[in-house]
């Protein structure tokens, strides 16, 4: 059935079953955490287009292995926040091969854009997901996305790819994001911002990289500020202008800036925490409890 649902279509099933010839409203409703799919109004009858994600999903469970080129297929005729995209690129970084590995990095230098994310959705998760002692994806995963990012032009594909390199620990990963600190797109400077973080073997930010880091702390974009500010409070930097830089920022104009700028006060056990999460302003109705609060209970139980 889910198969018969994605091979025809939601929209031509939906109109074939309510013989209606009138225009479909399309709305886009979460479908969990991670993705989305579009719901279908036709004639009073709605559906949703999330066949594919289930077809690829039960066939998962099924022990039926579908080609790399199939759930691509599957994928590309809907955004990379769909489930069917979603849910392809799970399923084949899972597999965690050498054959998938090579039919992803053969992307890299597609023509469609859409075809060179979904390479390195998959790549960057194949790394992310290689859970074994030699990590076997690590450095083919580092040299790949390395020159990768000089050479994309496209703002999502270089996001995801930036993204890719900050979750390395090697010295050269922080060298391919640094020029990428002042781009245009926030997205961007996000990944970057995100990236640049202590090394574990590292017991300080290199010059460039802390000039960068104080440079996305005063950004005009609140995510952005947020993400440089997570990236120093998570850190084991004790640098006092670092600090200083994300104590500022609990006067932001933005609450959730102004929540991580408590939060990471309280990791790097500054009393000014205490203060500053009095004075924060309400928070708005219906709004998730903030779990990033909880370090300030937590700074205040260690100096009880």
């Amino acid at each position: 059935m889910a198969r018969a649902w994605h091979e025809t279509g939601a929209e031509a099933e939906l109109r074939r079953r309510t013989g209606s010839g009138g225009d479909v409203v399309r709305t886009q409703v979460p479908d969990d955490e991670h993705s989305h799919v579009d719901e279908l109004t036709l004639g009073g009858v709605s559906v949703r287009d999330g066949h594919g994600a289930i077809l690829t999903r039960l066939e998962q469970l099924l022990g039926i292995r579908v080609s790399f080129e199939e759930l691509m297929t599957r994928a590309s005729s809907h955004d990379s926040g769909h489930s069917s995209w979603v849910t392809a690129v799970i399923l084949l970084a899972m597999r965690r091969d050498q054959e998938t590995w090579a039919a992803a990095a053969a992307l890299r230098t597609h023509a469609e854009p859409s075809h060179r994310l979904f390479g390195a959705e998959v790549l960057r998760l194949t790394r992310l997901f290689d859970g074994s002692d030699e990590d076997v994806f690590a450095a083919p995963a580092l040299d790949l996305f390395t020159e990768w990012s000089a050479a994309e032009d496209d703002v999502a594909v270089l996001t995801t790819v930036l993204v890719a390199l900050g979750e390395h620990t090697d010295g050269r990963a922080e060298a391919a994001l640094l020029p990428y600190a002042g781009h245009d797109d926030a997205g961007i400077r996000c990944a970057v911002a995100e990236g640049l973080r202590v090394r574990p073997e590292q017991p300080d930010l290199p010059g460039g990289a802390r000039a960068a880091v104080l440079g996305l702390l005063t950004d005009n974009d609140a995510a952005v500020r947020r993400a440089a500010c997570r990236a120093v409070a998570e850190s084991r930097i004790r640098d006092a202008s670092l600090t200083e830089a994300m104590a500022a920022l609990v006067d932001d104009e933005d609450r959730q800036v102004q929540v991580t700028a408590v939060y990471g006060l309280a990791l790097h056990d500054d009393e000014r925490c205490v203060e500053a999460a009095r004075r924060l302003p309400p928070a708005p109705r219906g709004a998730p409890y903030v779990y990033e609060l909880d370090e300030v209970w937590r700074y205040e139980l260690r100096h009880r």
